[in-house]
């Protein structure tokens, strides 16, 4: 459904570095000096806000995003604490709801962001 996600940083080499180390890859980095990571086909990306205003985090609003299994999402958020971002809500696990059985993990990025890894278990 999606194409791509785009966030704002107040400081691209500190979003740079925390990335980087989240997605275990480097940045591509566009004209505009936005950093860009693909993975299947979507891109996530972060860059300063056009308008010049200081870039500010969704109150209510998380990025999700899935991995093959349980480990993968542990590996991710280990990564992401131990680059600076802030471990939230209930530690990794199975979190049972109405879209059935998923293995979640979730993490404020530096700027206040909040990020969640997800990978569905069978039924």
């Amino acid at each position: 459904m999606f194409s791509h996600m785009m966030i704002g940083s107040n400081d691209l080499d500190r979003a740079r570095r925390f990335y980087d180390a989240l997605f275990e890859k480097e940045a591509r980095t566009d004209d505009k000096g936005r950093l860009s990571y693909g993975r299947r086909g979507a891109v996530f990306m972060v860059g300063r806000p056009i308008d010049g205003a200081p870039a500010t985090h969704s109150n209510g609003g998380t990025i999700g995003f899935a991995f093959d299994s349980p480990d993968e999402v542990d590996a991710w958020h280990a990564r992401g604490v131990a680059a600076g971002g802030t471990a939230i809500e209930d530690p990794p696990g199975v979190r049972e709801g109405s879209f059935g059985q998923l293995y979640l993990a979730y993490l404020r990025d530096p700027d206040g962001n909040k990020l969640c890894a997800l990978h569905r278990l069978p039924a």
